[in-house]
């Protein structure tokens, strides 16, 4: 079709197709179907979620996974509003998600008549979460907007944008609209900044490396400079992976005491990509977590380094492109390798599994069994008791390979989809999702979509027969516990509605029998633990 007789749907999927884009979330609707018109024929691949909320979470799945933005089509009004907490986890997780979704014909706009799917101001409700929101009005603005879109998510602190074209726009010929794909250049350190870096850096002997979730993408450049300083490096859960199998890695949550000690023990703490949020660093809310005055944090997001903690040196740069330009500096180049690294890491590692607690230890060498019978896999979780374990403690085989949604937003739902979109994005490993019994049937219908699609994934079901940890903080605060035990379905029972393969197992060596043989999609329901 000559580029001049497209509609601006049928563009969009071309530039779409251009960008590299080879998978699109959503379901479609009367106020979308104009997007659909060139889909067909184009090289990208349409999932179809139950629910759109399971669309975003597919998206975030699958961008973690592959480091490329998850793309949604939703329709107006409901459709936008369903996928609205997905944005939010991606926002608090910094995870690029591209959200295009209808909105009403243009006169009708801000006008209050009731139109189907109406919202008094959509884009408005959108900037809350988005980072940015446009409405498409112009089509020969198409490509300059979706450059836009693709520059806000990529480049500083990624996070959900949102693009909404009203009904009566995505029928307009396109005319003209060309589109070309912003080129990544990675935001470089200043000379001053580096030069003072690697002065605290070279005057420290025994440094700590604390990675957070913006670590995960460079984790050749954070193992180079841990191997150059001898640091050991604390990973948050997001980060989990970047230095497996590595003597310095101390793959364990700053919320434990003994990783505290290691910190406040050191003299020059270099926390890199992370934002030191309370679900990593103090998921237990008791305040007690502090970093010393030594601390030197690297960010690309400005902001962010703005909020504090107070550091000695705050560097606004791209992570990969720091360490790069830092170990060329000739203070670093001729550096004396410091203290016992990996003595420190193992005795933070050791330290930091007994302070989980006998119940916890039980269920992080559970989440390791999966590992030796799955080793490519990625494992994605829920807020439920086995992921709670995971995130205190977890030897995770690769980066990006254990994530989940108990930090940061912290909703629950999250797991089925997310593992299905993990799945798509990266063939060869295997995805076990992680779910309780009462966070499953948030999206419990994602299980056909898995089967439409054919996922490669394993759902672990965690059933004990409730909101135990809810139940357990209302005893605590001595609250008569009410609405903690959610009936539950016969889980097997669904999953072989939906044609896939199902088993209940009750011990560690069912779990992983059955994880071995049965064939992926399925489902495996763990019962009888609390």
């Amino acid at each position: 079709m000559a580029a001049a007789s497209r509609t601006v749907g049928e563009a969009l999927v071309g530039m779409l197709e251009a960008a590299g884009v080879d998978t699109v979330f959503g379901i479609p609707g009367v106020h979308t179907i104009e997007l659909y018109r060139g889909l067909a024929g184009s090289s990208i691949r349409h999932i179809t979620p139950r629910h759109e909320q399971g669309a975003g979470f597919m998206a975030d799945g699958y961008a973690r996974v592959t480091g490329r933005p998850g793309v949604c089509f939703v329709i107006t009004g409901p459709g936008l509003t369903n996928v609205l907490t997905a944005m939010a986890q991606a926002r608090a997780d910094s995870i690029p998600m591209l959200v295009i979704s209808g909105v009403n014909a243009t006169p009708t706009l801000g006008k209050g008549r009731g139109h189907l799917h109406e919202l008094p101001d959509q884009a408005e409700l959108m900037r809350t979460v988005a980072l940015w929101s446009h409405t498409l009005t112009e089509p020969a603005e198409l490509g300059s907007v979706l450059a836009k879109a693709f520059s806000v998510m990529t480049e500083g602190r990624a996070g959900p944008v949102h693009i909404e074209i009203p009904t009566d726009v995505m029928k307009l010929p396109a005319g003209d609209a060309a589109f070309e794909l912003p080129a990544a250049t990675p935001l470089p350190a200043s000379a001053d900044d580096l030069r003072r870096a690697a002065d605290l850096i070279a005057a420290s002997r025994k440094p700590v490396i604390l990675a957070g979730g913006g670590a995960a993408r460079h984790a050749d450049a954070i193992r180079r400079l841990a191997d150059a300083l001898n640091a050991p490096v604390v990973s948050t859960t997001n980060a989990r992976g970047i230095l497996a199998g590595h003597p310095l890695d101390v793959p364990a949550s700053p919320s434990l005491g003994c990783i505290r000690d290691l910190l406040t023990g050191s003299d020059r703490v270099l926390a890199l990509g992370t934002e030191l949020g309370p679900t990593d660093v103090d998921m237990y809310e008791n305040g007690d977590f502090s970093l010393p005055d030594n601390l030197v944090r690297v960010d690309v997001d400005s902001d962010q380094l703005a909020r504090g903690p107070k550091a000695a040196l705050a560097v606004h740069a791209d992570l990969g492109a720091f360490i790069d330009a830092l170990l060329d500096i000739e203070t670093m180049r001729s550096l004396q390798r410091s203290g016992d690294g990996p003595g420190r890491a193992a005795a933070a590692r050791k330290g930091a599994l007994m302070e989980t607690g006998e119940p916890y230890v039980e269920l992080i060498a559970l989440l390791q069994e999966i590992w030796k019978v799955l080793p490519n896999a990625t494992v994605v979780g829920d807020s439920t008791q086995l992921v709670y374990a995971g995130n205190m403690y977890v030897e995770a085989p690769r980066p990006s390979s254990w994530f989940n949604s108990a930090t940061g937003f912290g909703t629950l739902g999250y797991a089925a989809p997310a593992a299905i979109g993990a799945a798509l994005g990266a063939p060869g490993h295997p995805v076990v999702s992680i779910l309780g019994d009462g966070g499953l049937q948030f999206t419990l219908a994602e299980l056909g979509s898995a089967r439409d699609c054919n996922a490669d994934v394993a759902f672990v079901v965690w059933n004990n027969s409730g909101y135990l940890e809810i139940e357990t903080s209302m005893v605590s605060a001595g609250i008569t516990p009410v609405g903690v035990t959610p009936s539950a379905p016969d889980f097997t029972m669904i999953a072989s509605a939906y044609g896939l393969p199902a088993k209940k197992v009750s011990s560690v060596e069912e779990l992983t029998s059955a994880l071995g043989s049965l064939q992926r999609p399925c489902l495996i329901e763990f019962v009888g633990r609390t």
